[in-house]
């Protein structure tokens, strides 16, 4: 997986980083720090936008008890039934699916 520092993402989404350190703090955009910087998915930015449907669905896994990092690792993790990663998924337009299986997850 690419990974993209929070400059870099504010580069693509052609916005300034505090914005993008907003984004993560209201959990409209994960991101894991590694080696002592936040990074975020470089999946979550399709042609300069963020991907439709993510931060509704971090709202859906935190609200069935997922932290940030399962949340992550759910959304790289291939699932035969889509197929491909939930968040291949959301890239190809296939939210509803992805929504449904996180769904189940709460229950």
């Amino acid at each position: 997986m690419d990974w993209l520092t929070l400059p870099d993402a504010a580069t693509q989404l052609q916005v300034p980083v505090t914005r993008v350190r907003q984004m993560v703090r209201d959990r409209t955009m994960l991101a894991r720090r590694e080696g002592g910087v936040l990074r975020v998915p470089a999946e979550f930015i399709c042609d300069g936008v963020v991907v439709k449907g993510l931060p509704g669905l971090f709202t859906l896994l935190a609200d069935a008890g997922f932290t940030d990092d399962e949340a992550l690792d759910w959304l790289f993790r291939e699932d035969p039934s889509l197929p491909g990663t939930p968040m291949r998924a959301l890239v190809e337009n296939r939210g509803k699916e992805v929504k449904r299986r996180a769904q189940a997850l709460a229950f």
